[in-house]
């Protein structure tokens, strides 16, 4: 049924919980797990598309990438493959599942609501929203030790 998983990170806590269960899905079905990490060209003027800072972002993903992936095979899961792109988040999440033929998009979600969420934007509400794809998106964990906001 599922023979390619994506896996969308941004290296955040609710991604390691999306990873746990794209883990599962992919020994289940022996699909292969397709990790990417999108640096979201919004956060640069347009003058700093090149440069010292979009090299930190590339490592950071990279570094991602290879923690995520490292995890995946460590848990049997063969093969995964990463990529890193530039663009909007939710647009090369989209491109990406199209021109691979993806069966199955995994993404966590920080759960976010009323102004926030407006205001901020849910990546996973519009990957939700426009994609062919079925989509298992994985909420953040509650902060069950009491000392979170309530």
């Amino acid at each position: 049924m599922y023979e390619r998983i994506l896996l969308p990170t941004d290296g955040s806590e609710t991604t390691g919980r999306a990873l746990e269960h794209a883990i599962d899905l992919a020994n289940q079905y022996d699909a292969a797990l397709h990790v990417l990490y999108v640096i979201d060209k919004a956060v640069f003027a347009g003058d700093v598309e090149t440069g010292p800072i979009v090299e930190q972002f590339e490592t950071v993903g990279d570094s991602v990438l290879e923690d995520v992936s490292g995890e995946a095979a460590r848990a049997g899961v063969e093969p995964v493959i990463t990529t890193l792109e530039r663009g909007s988040p939710h647009t090369k999440i989209l491109e990406y599942a199209e021109a691979q033929g993806i069966d199955m998009i995994v993404m966590g979600t920080h759960g976010r609501t009323g102004l926030d969420r407006y205001l901020i934007g849910s990546v996973a509400e519009k990957v939700v929203r426009l994609s062919d794809t079925p989509v298992l998106t994985v909420r953040q964990a509650e902060d069950v030790s009491g000392g979170g906001e309530r």
